[in-house]
């Protein structure tokens, strides 16, 4: 089933406010996920993340604002219908698995043979079909993470909040969830996860939305704030060489094994600069393209 074709809701956070004593944790936060849509809900530590997503499962009742679902508050039966993996682990630990997953998802209001259906089928998605009878105290921090996952979307959610759920993963783990992801969301999910890890967040979300002092300082579709952003990605090489491009205000951003990259005004002498480093030698070496999401994030949170 498409996005297009599902009947799955809208997810609408409108104007959260909420204080822990003299601490702001959300100030106005906002922001709205559709179905088929994966959006990364990004911010630095203590930004108001949990917080936010503690709102949408009335974990935490915000002071004012509105958590809507479909246009409507959030009810009991709304939340049947959503999964969440918070960042701490939320499970038994000396339940077994399969046993532990079917509880859970009979929570959710399966039945108990289709509950065991859907465990063995996540229990081998996850590679951990051998271990169904194993507890969960037995297992590797990733695995455990891996069973904290699927007690999450063992239900076939239609919203699915995910603190952190990369931590803790190798990388075939990390490639594993990503693709995991993405089959939810081309079968209408909703899905709005929190990482630090930008650059798989840049991999697997098309939407963002970055949060600091919970307030929303950046959202959009990615591609769309990358191509709006007032700065570019430049490396030249000359002679197969890094050659350092002579720019008032350039920042190098990366220095790796390649030519060092430089963030510089997207408006800036491309011509010139390209003339110039061909009175020194060949050029061999030639990119301009827009930031990654890494420098949208520094710039958004002012750091």
């Amino acid at each position: 089933m498409s996005a297009q074709d599902t009947t799955s809701g809208v997810l609408s956070l409108i104007g959260l406010k909420k204080r822990f004593g003299d601490v702001v944790a959300l100030d106005g936060t906002g922001f709205e996920v559709r179905p088929g849509r994966i959006v990364g809900f990004l911010g630095p530590n203590g930004a108001g993340k949990t917080t936010a997503m503690r709102c949408i499962f009335g974990l935490v009742r915000p002071d004012s604002g509105e958590v809507l679902w479909n246009g409507r508050p959030v009810g009991h039966g709304d939340r049947l219908c959503f999964g969440y993996m918070p960042e701490e682990r939320g499970l038994y630990p000396k339940m077994r698995l399969r046993e532990q997953l079917a509880y859970l998802a009979r929570l959710s209001g399966m039945g108990r043979k289709v509950a065991l259906e859907a465990v063995d089928a996540w229990l081998d998605r996850m590679g951990l079909g051998d271990r169904a009878s194993s507890r969960l105290e037995e297992l590797s921090h990733g695995n455990q993470q891996r069973v904290q996952l699927a007690a999450s979307l063992i239900h076939d959610p239609e919203l699915a909040v995910l603190d952190e759920p990369f931590g803790g993963l190798d990388p075939i783990g990390v490639e594993a969830l990503a693709e995991v992801l993405r089959e939810l969301a081309n079968r209408g999910t909703a899905i709005v996860f929190s990482s630090h890890q930008l650059d798989l967040v840049e991999d697997v979300c098309e939407d963002v939305v970055i949060i600091d002092h919970g307030r929303v300082v950046m959202a959009g579709i990615l591609e769309e704030l990358r191509a709006a952003s007032n700065h570019r990605h430049l490396s030249i090489s000359v002679d197969g060489r890094p050659w350092v491009p002579d720019l008032p205000g350039i920042v190098q951003v990366e220095n790796g094994r390649g030519s060092p990259r430089y963030l510089v005004a997207r408006d800036a002498p491309i011509g010139d600069l390209l003339a110039r480093a061909r009175t020194v030698g060949e050029v061999t070496g030639f990119t301009f393209e827009p930031p990654r999401l890494t420098d949208l994030f520094r710039e958004a949170v002012g750091r």
